[in-house]
């Protein structure tokens, strides 16, 4: 598949961002991801695409003759800044922002964009946040932190990216971030409610009535947590409310034997497939997953969703084709 615009993809994971970007007129000359599950994903779905897998840490443009792009894209893992990785922030191994911002000094793209979690606003990151500017600064860039909500661009789910956008100036002046597409977003009872019922379970309707909402933040995507659940106990509070037993993954969907009885808490409401979780994070039915159910799982909670990073793509290659 070809595009118009070139992009390193670093942090690819399980394909969201690349995959948004793609839409939007961007091909990837390299798509980088440390995980092996990741790298076997983005073959599946891609064998086109150029996959490597390696320590962002470890890459040097000039080894695997890319001299410049026209976007360096990718998320940087979240979990340094996050309550749950216990926000140690730069101090973090997993640390990668500065690592990709770095990337800028070899490949000079004229244009970054990079997503991370909004904890990285907190005050107390304050002194990272000044880093990575000084970095830019110094080569050249204008630049924007922006927080962007998914269900602004129909995503069912309660998420929040936060980005750094970087440019040349003239570029950077030029550019505008993208308007809401949707101003209402499906339930989660609307999107699953027809995989619900396909193996003949009868409460469906019931289930999918009481489903009344939009997805809360999809997240347990981080390497150092133990198995598929959908997050710590409050986001498992947070699934609750939608008659989702977030206490682990399911295998399969409902059959026709099982019983929706909210009354017996988690026992009593259906659990979530790797599946459906991608349907609530916006990744096509036919996008392949690699490896076992907690490694997929992670890889697709991890994701950046395809229609935000699409509207973010479409407004860097408005500037780009100036």
């Amino acid at each position: 598949m070809g595009g118009q615009f070139t992009s390193l993809e670093i942090g690819s994971g399980v394909g969201g961002q690349a995959l948004g970007l793609e839409r939007a007129g961007f091909h990837p000359v390299m798509a980088i991801d440390n995980d092996v599950h990741a790298c076997r994903t983005l073959r599946a779905n891609r064998p086109d695409w150029n996959v490597t897998e390696l320590d962002l840490k470890d890459f040097i443009g000039a080894d695997y003759r890319i001299r410049t792009v026209d976007l360096l894209s990718g998320g940087v893992p979240s979990t340094p800044y996050s309550i749950a990785g216990k926000q140690r922030g730069a101090k973090d191994d997993r640390d990668l922002l500065s690592v990709a911002v770095c990337l800028a000094i070899e490949l000079q793209p004229r244009a970054i964009v990079l997503e991370t979690t909004p904890s990285l606003k907190m005050p107390k990151f304050a002194g990272v946040r000044e880093e990575v500017e000084a970095e830019l600064r110094h080569l050249g860039y204008w630049w924007e932190w922006k927080v962007l909500e998914a269900q602004d661009f129909g995503v069912p789910q309660v998420r929040r990216s936060y980005l750094l956008l970087a440019m040349r100036p003239n570029d950077f002046m030029r550019f505008e971030w993208p308007q809401p597409t949707h101003h209402t977003v499906p339930t989660v009872g609307e999107v699953l409610r027809e995989s619900m019922a396909s193996k003949g379970w009868r409460d469906a309707d019931s289930w999918a009535a009481l489903a009344d909402r939009v997805a809360p933040t999809v997240i347990g995507g981080s390497k150092n947590h133990g198995g598929a659940d959908l997050g710590p106990s409050r986001s498992k509070r947070q699934w609750m409310e939608v008659a989702v037993n977030a206490h682990s993954l399911g295998n399969d969907v409902p059959d026709e034997g099982f019983v929706l009885d909210p009354s017996r808490g988690r026992d009593g409401v259906p659990k979530l497939t790797v599946e459906q979780v991608m349907k609530l994070q916006s990744l096509p039915d036919d996008w392949i997953v690699m490896g076992g159910k907690t490694a997929r799982y992670k890889q697709v909670a991890q994701a950046v969703p395809p229609p935000l990073a699409e509207a973010v793509g479409r407004q860097i290659a408005a500037v780009l084709a100036h």
